[in-house]
């Protein structure tokens, strides 16, 4: 069997010793010949190149719960006086050493140097639009925030630093971080790589940050599959006060189905949980597939509205926007 640079651990129900995979999900593997005839087709929306935006200027610390958008999957989460960022990625590409991968369309909603301190960072998994080297070089350098993340994407993280304080976990497993303020990771339907041998080689997952002020479920990349995990994550740990639910880069539904939710499914995954509040991320900064830049948070608009929610629950967040 080759050999698994990123992680070397018991065969588990979701790991069979080489790869990570979803139990009694559909696949997210797709073939050459797969993504010859997506690029093919030749469906891809014209985006902006800039959509100007108003950054925000978070305040230092918060009781309540408070998110503030940067963009994609980049969230500042302030809560129980703690600092959280998920998925931060402040480069202008997102792509192997900056300078390749589809540019930003937006700015960051917070300028890097008006972040607040920042205590934890939550990485979902390893693909280049969610751990940007550059940026936990930076944050490491500014904070030495503690770095929580799924099991093997500690091998590229560490790229921005041998000295960067990592906790790595698997599904289910919580870590502690301070103030009474925990996260468990979650399950999801995604996959993982850096390159092109190592396809699922490293974990990847959602958060389920417990705090006294409240419960706050990050879910980071995933398909919707049959939405056993997501009722699994309600069983499991109730139902959230907020959640963060991508809506964007689901086109071509064909290929992107079972690894990124649409904005029909990103509903359903909003009352497979119960959230009480809900914000759609991961759309709009950096266009990855085939859909126009806006049509995610329009058709969100239309699904939650179809399915009898009180618009105000589900809202996608443009980068600079605050709730809280």
């Amino acid at each position: 069997m080759p050999r698994n640079p990123y992680h070397s651990g018991p065969i588990t129900d979701h790991f069979d010793g080489l790869r990570f995979h979803s139990p009694g999900q559909p696949s997210p593997d797709r073939s050459l010949l797969d993504i010859w005839r997506w690029n093919r087709a030749g469906e891809r929306a014209q985006w902006p190149k800039q959509v100007a935006i108003t950054p925000a200027v978070p305040p230092a610390r918060s009781e309540a719960p408070r998110i503030t958008m940067v963009g994609h999957a980049s969230v500042l989460i302030q809560v129980a006086g703690m600092n959280i960022l998920t998925d931060p990625v402040w480069s202008r590409r997102a792509g192997p050493f900056g300078i390749t991968g589809p540019k930003r369309t937006t700015a960051p909603g917070i300028a890097f140097d008006d972040l607040p301190k920042i205590d934890a960072v939550l990485l979902s998994h390893n693909h280049y639009d969610h751990l940007d080297l550059a940026t936990l070089r930076k944050l490491h350098r500014r904070d030495a925030p503690h770095m929580v993340m799924p099991l093997g994407t500690d091998a590229t993280a560490r790229k921005a630093g041998k000295a960067l304080r990592i906790t790595t976990a698997d599904w289910h497993e919580t870590v502690a971080l301070s103030g009474g303020v925990s996260v468990t990771l979650t399950r999801a339907n995604h996959w993982s790589s850096r390159g092109l041998r190592d396809r699922r080689m490293a974990l990847w997952a959602g958060f389920w940050i417990n705090t006294p002020a409240g419960q706050i479920w990050f879910a980071g990349d995933t398909g919707y599959g049959d939405g056993a995990i997501f009722r699994e994550i309600r069983a499991r740990h109730g139902s959230p006060d907020i959640a963060l639910i991508p809506i964007g880069a689901y086109a071509p539904r064909w290929f992107m189905e079972p690894q990124h939710v649409g904005p029909d499914e990103a509903v359903k995954i909003f009352e497979d949980v119960g959230a009480g509040q809900a914000y759609g991320i991961h759309w709009g900064t950096f266009q990855l597939t085939d859909e126009p830049r806006e049509e995610p948070r329009d058709l969100l608009v239309e699904h939650v509205k179809a399915a009898g929610i009180d618009p105000a629950r589900f809202i996608a967040l443009d980068p600079g926007a605050s709730y809280g």
